[in-house]
């Protein structure tokens, strides 16, 4: 009870503002799921190893006492107790009494299935069954695929009591094991974990439909419908019990491309089920745009209105507590993806409204205060700035049309490849992309309440000729939208081929040269674009139309050949659009792992920054000051709060300084100093960051501008912002709503509550919203309302 009682206690300021609470308990790999045979008084094999409890190899070394935990698990301590799944039901019971009685809140309880090898020993998966075996993640026949079937079994389960026939479908077994199981001990719901019902190879860019080399569109359809058939045969055995799941590690184009995921008809067919959190993988590899391309693409299409944010403080299987050793106990992984949302039909802001802790306890047992004293300050910050206004960027995913590119006619899983993969890669340039709304979403908006996105620029890849897409958008730029374009023109109207002046020419792959765009953003680095062809979504073939040298566009060139990387268009009515055609600019001869590994930018241009680079032209301008060529820049993420701008941030290397200009001017979040240059805000930031911004300048001058948050001071004043350092400036302020009509600007006040000669102010309406205008002031101002 007292454990209980601790866990509950430990997370109390943040299960003060919840409505109920779930515990997970990963109690073993789901076997003890598989193996249950109804008898309360049997004992499981349960999570007591630190380390791969079932190696794919015996351990042959000389030395165990060195050997890794991956190649020779170790029990967390001597002599591990036994436990029964009678010890198990009262366990359920317990946390559930305690928990109600500690926090006043419904509290349930799920059970785990994982289809790997880490956490319990497994004598089902393998040593008797095998055969279900198919995936090889962490070595060969290491993961239980969703779609195996069984071979015969005498053994009595509660569900098969006379053993498991034949060709048994895993999807039917693991089924009505599940409900005896979830019933019988007192469980609540189930987790299928690590990519389990997702697919072949869930943590693999290679897969069912993909095998490094060539995409086999033939055998997508085939494959679509064994991941179906696990999710049908699952249900028929457990229809109520609601399911989470972790997804794939990856994204929907990534597992739709690789292995055929049938995402859609998932969400329409599976009842009760939630969408996948984000992934855990960024704590890992620092691949924070994985994370954050692959949570949007899960949840842009998903179905009802809730969905989950994860967060990683311990792995107690691997001797690691992500809060403590991997983050630094700095907050990236916090800031970054709670700035994330979705959009409605009507575009209204979506968040997460689940959220979940992996896991309580760390490789030894213990549940340190450390951590959740450490961790909810963050989170709590965070859900107070939660976005509820589109981003500046809005990525429109191709949800349905994806969908239609795997399983219709045509050979266009290539197309499908790229256009996740190549956002990962520009969200690691510091493209700030985190709000999403899926395509037919986006058409419904721009239908009935197109000014939701008007201070938005939409970022979405060419739309295939005369869909509803392509329209929505030619209409929304006559109005006087952005839109920010990426991927081939191949299957574009003839409209977008005139807008960019370009023509479609021979294919051109492979190296070529880059032509220098005069910006000074890493203007030492290689020019040189390898453009492969299977990873990008075919070859280059977009080539200016001759004598057309506009603004915006780039090319790149082999030989004779010239091909267009970019281009611009513009609109009487202020409408703008960019096109990025977008290389993948990884290489693909190293793709034996997880993921595609990226040129060293010493070697290969990074393509996938010219995304970034393209918002100059809107306005936006986002510079990492790199010192050499590859340095790691700052990842970015902006979102919108009470009319404010929201900045948060995670630098890989803090040694690389950020310059900053939006349409307003240049930003100086609260409780900053900014270095003045060029129009441009230059930070040197640190390594995780979350900042409200609400005063941006315009000066000539160079030098610190800071912006500090001051006390009230005056009964009538809630906030006051205090800013400092002006040299003949333009400021713009974004009030709260319905307090522009009180903000008091004084200038050079001694003390806020003393008073001071105020100043003229006037009321814009920006590209951000509405804004104060303070003109031509120097020194100190205090903002008050």
């Amino acid at each position: 009870d007292r454990v209980c009682q601790d866990l509950f206690r430990q997370w109390s300021p943040l299960l003060r503002q919840a409505q109920q609470v779930s515990v997970l308990l990963w109690a073993a790999d789901g076997s003890e799921i598989l193996e249950y045979g109804g008898r309360l008084e049997e004992p499981f094999e349960w999570a007591c190893w630190q380390g791969v409890a079932n190696p794919a190899r015996p351990y042959r070394g000389d030395h165990p006492e060195t050997a890794s935990i991956h190649d020779l698990p170790r029990p967390y301590m001597a002599a591990p107790p036994v436990f029964t799944y009678g010890w198990l039901k009262d366990l359920t019971a317990a946390l559930k009494r305690i928990g109600t009685a500690a926090t006043g809140l419904p509290v349930r309880v799920g059970a785990t299935f994982d289809p790997g090898p880490e956490f319990a020993r497994s004598d089902f998966k393998y040593r008797r069954h095998r055969e279900i075996c198919m995936g090889d993640t962490m070595g060969q026949g290491t993961m239980v695929c969703c779609y195996a079937t069984l071979n015969a079994d005498d053994r009595p389960y509660a569900g098969f009591p006379k053993g498991i026939p034949q060709g048994t479908p895993f999807g039917t077994f693991l089924g009505r094991q599940s409900k005896h199981f979830l019933a019988d001990l007192g469980f609540d719901y189930l987790w299928l974990s690590n990519g389990f019902g997702f697919g072949l190879e869930t943590w693999g860019l290679k897969g069912a439909v993909f095998d490094g080399s060539r995409f086999a569109s033939d055998r997508c359809s085939e494959v679509r419908e064994k991941s179906l058939r696990f999710w049908r045969t699952f249900r028929a055995e457990c229809p109520d019990v609601p399911l989470e799941t972790r997804g794939t590690n990856l994204s929907t184009g990534m597992d739709l491309s690789s292995d055929a995921v049938p995402w859609q008809d998932i969400y329409r067919e599976v009842t009760a089920l939630m969408p996948p959190p984000n992934s855990p993988w960024a704590a890992l590899n620092g691949d924070f745009g994985l994370e954050l391309v692959g949570w949007m693409s899960h949840i842009a299409a998903a179905p009802g209105e809730r969905f989950p944010f994860r967060y990683y403080i311990h792995d107690p299987w691997f001797l690691n507590s992500p809060w403590l050793d991997r983050y630094q106990r700095e907050p990236h992984d916090i800031v970054l993806p709670l700035t994330v949302s979705r959009l409605d039909g009507d575009g209204r802001v979506e968040c997460p409204t689940e959220l979940e802790f992996l896991t309580v306890d760390d490789s030894w047992g213990a549940m340190p205060d450390q951590v959740p004293n450490e961790v909810t300050p963050h989170i709590l910050a965070a859900r107070a700035m939660a976005p509820d206004a589109p981003g500046p960027l809005v990525w429109a995913y191709p949800f349905d049309e994806y969908h239609a590119m795997t399983f219709g006619p045509g050979d266009r899983l290539g197309e499908v490849f790229f256009g996740d993969w190549f956002l990962r890669g520009a969200v690691n340039q510091g493209l700030p992309l985190n709000t999403v709304v899926s395509t037919a979403n986006a058409v419904a908006i721009l239908a009935r309440r197109p000014e939701a996105l008007s201070a938005s620029i939409v970022v979405t890849p060419v739309p295939d000729a005369d869909s509803p897409w392509d329209h929505a958008l030619r209409g929304w730029l006559e109005r006087g939208g952005r839109v920010m374009f990426y991927g081939p023109l191949r299957h574009a109207s003839a409209f977008w081929l005139d807008t960019f002046g370009v023509d479609l020419r021979e294919p051109v792959e492979g190296d070529l040269e880059i032509e220098p765009d005069g910006s000074s953003d890493a203007p030492d680095g290689c020019r040189t674009l390898r453009h492969h062809a299977l990873l990008s979504a075919g070859p280059l073939q977009e080539t200016p139309r001759d004598g057309r040298n506009p603004p915006g566009l780039r090319t790149a060139r082999q030989g004779t050949a010239r091909r267009a990387v970019t281009a611009l268009a513009t609109w009487p009515g202020g409408g703008m659009a960019a096109w990025v055609r977008g290389t993948v600019s990884c290489d693909p001869t190293r793709m034996g792992g997880h993921l595609l590994v990226p040129y060293d930018a010493r070697d290969a241009f990074p393509a996938e920054g010219l995304m970034r680079r393209m918002l100059r032209h809107t306005g936006w301008e986002i510079l990492p000051l790199q010192r050499r060529p590859g340095q790691p820049v700052p990842l970015l993420c902006l979102a919108r709060h009470a009319q404010g701008l929201i900045i948060a941030g995670y630098s890989p290397d803090t040694t690389c300084a950020l310059a900053l200009r939006t349409p307003l001017g240049a930003p100086v979040p609260s409780g900053w100093d900014a270095w003045m240059e060029d129009g441009k805000a230059v930070f040197q930031p640190p390594r995780a960051w979350l900042r409200e911004c609400r005063v941006f300048v315009d000066q000539a001058a160079a030098g610190t501008v800071s912006c500090r948050i001051s006390r009230s001071g005056f009964p009538t004043v809630r906030r006051r912002l205090e800013v400092d350092g002006l040299q003949r400036a333009t400021v713009r302020f974004l009030p709260e709503p319905g307090t522009a009509d009180r903000v008091v600007v004084t200038h050079q006040a001694p003390v806020p509550c003393l008073n001071a000669p105020r100043l003229a102010t006037r009321l814009e309406d920006g590209p951000l919203g509405p804004c104060l205008v303070i003109a031509e002031v120097s020194g100190q101002i205090m903002i008050s309302w």
